[in-house]
């Protein structure tokens, strides 16, 4: 059965021929979570409404970012929330950690931000949590 760890390992055999140093090489690898976030950030850029803005305090590290949400319309029209997402490394196969900044009186969310939400977990008792084919758009 072909993964995508083994293919990205094969592809990055062919691009590069193996050094002689393990510790070496093992220092270049790229993480899964990384190479699959490159493409998943770009879309979640390219295909983010006008009233979100993302944030990456650390270029460098597109595994931790920042959301910010100004909805132009409905009950919280006008508001500014701020959203904290983290990738963990075993990112696809677990959701992102999501915690909301700002302060708001919401069912879904907990007063230390915390969000609870069945997409965002796991495993879920109705069926709908986290799976690998689901992305952070």
């Amino acid at each position: 059965m072909l993964t995508l760890a083994s293919k990205l390992k094969r592809d990055d055999g062919v691009r590069r021929p193996r050094a002689s140093n393990p510790a070496s090489d093992s220092t270049r690898r790229v993480s899964v979570r990384d190479k699959l976030l490159v493409k998943e950030v770009a879309e979640l850029e390219a295909n983010l409404p006008c009233t979100c803005k993302v944030n990456f305090p650390d270029p460098n590290k597109l595994h931790y970012f920042q959301l910010t949400v100004i909805p132009d319309e409905g009950y919280y029209q006008g508001g500014k929330f701020q959203f904290e997402i983290e990738v963990p490394d075993a990112y696809n196969m677990v959701p992102p950690k999501v915690k909301c900044l700002t302060r708001i009186w919401h069912p879904n969310i907990t007063e230390t931000g915390e969000i609870c939400l069945s997409l965002l977990r796991e495993h879920s008792i109705d069926g709908t949590g986290w799976a690998p084919t689901r992305t952070l758009k």
